[in-house]
């Protein structure tokens, strides 16, 4: 408030905000700010680009894409504002629309940005969305993981988007083994729960059952911890964790059981709404696979609803084959 032109510490405030899943902090810390702000100031683009961020995550999608889409527009290299578009159309399920949003400036948000590969990573999100499996694993085996990057926000991306795939059945090779692999560093040093649950996916995916047990008992010592992460991870990450381990194990009354109750609150570890979509999807394919029908059709029909987003046929054809069978 003293200084609203001091553009470091708006961005620093902005990260922190969502790594402590403070979503209308992250709209309203640039918003107090914005005023000061204006065409002719130097790094305006910026500061519309995490603005826009922050409506998104608020849900006002009109402004968050008009927001984002001046920041790219005063300057084609802001990673941050290119991403902030992508969410929302993520959100309203305009899946081909994204693909073209992505790829039409793909040489000015990849070209030397630490962010780019979350942003392969969104573009990814969008073929899966329209059953492009194919282009999926090339954009994973290229610019998302095919360096087998041991940056913690890429080996989240990676973790996120195999998920993804193994809910949906396909299979992925030995995709999971560089993932796991480069996680096992860091995955027991109990510092942030949202990083636990995407370690706990790699070693589901390649059945370190040791590495699963070490990440579930940094988390008990977090939760006796002081610091943020000990709210984090005993109101969301722990259940979260544990839901993970339970569907690799094949329990997935548990997986329902753990994960139903933390989903309206799961912002609190931190992530978008985008990448907390995976507890969604995993509640889901959960619920269908204990046979819970009327909580899957349920939840399909919640989803349905509040994302403009079909189930697949092919998906929509097992669990019509199921109901059947049990009628």
């Amino acid at each position: 408030m003293d200084y609203p032109c001091d553009a470091l510490a708006l961005q620093a405030g902005h990260q922190i905000d969502f790594f402590t899943g403070d979503t209308r902090m992250l709209r309203d810390r640039i918003a107090r700010a914005l005023p000061a702000w204006g065409h002719g100031t130097t790094g305006y683009h910026a500061v519309l680009g995490m603005h826009a961020f922050g409506l998104e995550e608020t849900g006002d999608y009109l402004r968050a894409e008009a927001q984002g889409r001046l920041s790219v527009e005063l300057e084609p290299r802001d990673t941050w504002g290119q991403h902030a578009v992508a969410h929302v159309m993520e959100m309203q399920g305009r899946r081909r629309e994204g693909i073209a949003w992505m790829r039409g400036n793909s040489d000015n948000w990849a070209r030397d940005s630490f962010f780019a590969v979350h942003n392969w990573w969104h573009l990814a999100l969008f073929h899966l969305g329209v059953e492009e499996v194919s282009e999926v694993l090339a954009l994973f085996d290229g610019p998302i993981y095919g360096k087998a990057s041991s940056v913690i926000l890429e080996m989240i991306d990676a973790s996120a988007m195999l998920w993804r795939l193994h809910l949906r059945g396909v299979d992925v090779g030995n995709r999971w083994e560089a993932v796991a692999r480069n996680w096992e560093p860091v995955a027991s040093a109990g510092n942030y729960a949202f990083n636990d649950l995407h370690a706990m996916m790699a070693y589901v995916g390649t059945g370190r059952s040791k590495a699963a047990d070490a990440v579930l008992g940094a988390q008990r010592a977090a939760m006796d911890a002081p610091g943020d992460n000990a709210q984090f991870t005993r109101e969301v990450g722990y259940a979260a964790t544990r839901a993970i381990k339970a569907f690799g194990d094949g329990d997935f009354a548990e997986t329902v059981r753990l994960l139903r109750p933390i989903r309206s609150y799961a912002h609190r570890f931190g992530g978008s709404h985008a990448q907390r979509d995976l507890l969604d999807l995993t509640l889901i394919e959960a619920a269908s696979r204990a046979g819970q029908d009327r909580l899957a059709a349920a939840l399909r029909a919640e989803r349905m609803n509040a994302r403009r987003e079909t189930i697949p046929a092919k998906l929509k054809n097992v669990r019509a084959r199921r109901l059947a069978a049990a009628s």
